[in-house]
């Protein structure tokens, strides 16, 4: 890989469309909630998660496919029958309520504020991936086998602002892609080492380090800052203290913090389904 960028702010969402991805991966981040929930769904058994922007693209789906399962939120609630037409969505989007017994064998129609637009913005790049803490280190993994020659890590944010718990998992992320640990340390977590946002260098093992943008260095800055207590440094931001006031929601902070409990890469396809990638 040659060089790691951040995209931190969904500000910067629009211009991906005027950018050539064509051998860049993405890896999108919505810690809080959408791509944890789609990665426990998925790991729960769900077959595909299809990501819509509108409610109105959901029901459409639903009228010609009967058995899909709806999820999602506005205002971090679950989208009922007032916001539908009359239909309640089956699902909300706390990762906590894909259960097996509700996800096993379904495709799930999800649309949320800011998770489905970072996937969306990121569809000219050659490889799209949903991450989170539950699953960055299996993430890392398929990267170091897929070697491409960009990476774009994407931070889905608050309505226009950065989300910190968002910033966090992409500096965790970049860490782990630009140390070059070990294979063995590549298992335990993350390499410790410091890291050059100037030139490539040559690693431990021989192996170019890529070149990493200043957005890297600020989000690294952020994942080194927080990691010791990582749900202190999140519960203060916008996302948490909205879940963490609503009691039914509040586990789902310290359950999306969880690091790398889920041994799978969810990949976005052509079909716009996010599946697991073997």
């Amino acid at each position: 890989m040659k060089s790691v960028e951040i995209i931190l702010s969904p500000k910067e969402l629009p211009a991906l469309a005027q950018r050539d991805l064509h051998e860049a991966t993405c890896v999108v981040f919505d810690v809080l909630r959408a791509t944890s929930t789609f990665v426990t769904a998925l790991h729960h058994g769900a077959t595909a998660i299809v990501p819509v922007s509108e409610i109105s693209e959901a029901l459409a789906l639903r009228r010609k496919q009967p058995d899909v399962l709806l999820g999602g939120e506005r205002d971090g609630v679950r989208i009922g029958a007032a916001q539908a037409g009359g239909i309640d969505f089956d699902l909300g989007n706390s990762p906590r309520e894909y259960t097996p017994e509700k996800v096993r064998g379904k495709t799930i129609v999800s649309t949320t504020t800011n998770g489905t637009r970072a996937l969306r913005a990121c569809a000219g790049a050659q490889t799209v991936l949903a991450a989170s803490f539950l699953n960055l280190l299996a993430t890392a993994k398929f990267i170091r086998q897929l070697r491409p020659a960009e990476i774009l890590l994407v931070c889905a944010g608050t309505r226009e602002n950065i989300a910190m718990e968002d910033v966090l998992a992409a500096g965790a992320l970049a860490e782990i892609l630009a140390n070059e640990p070990s294979a063995q340390n590549l298992e335990a977590g993350r390499d410790e080492a410091s890291v050059s946002i100037q030139q490539p260098s040559r690693g431990a093992h021989g192996v170019t380090r890529p070149t990493l943008s200043d957005s890297v260095e600020t989000a690294l800055r952020t994942w080194r800052e927080g990691k010791a207590n990582l749900f202190a440094a999140v519960s203060g931001a916008e996302n948490a203290r909205r879940l963490l006031a609503i009691p039914e929601l509040r586990d789902d902070v310290a359950f999306c913090l969880q690091p790398d409990v889920f041994n799978l890469t969810a990949r976005l396809g052509r079909d716009g389904s996010i599946r697991i990638s073997i």
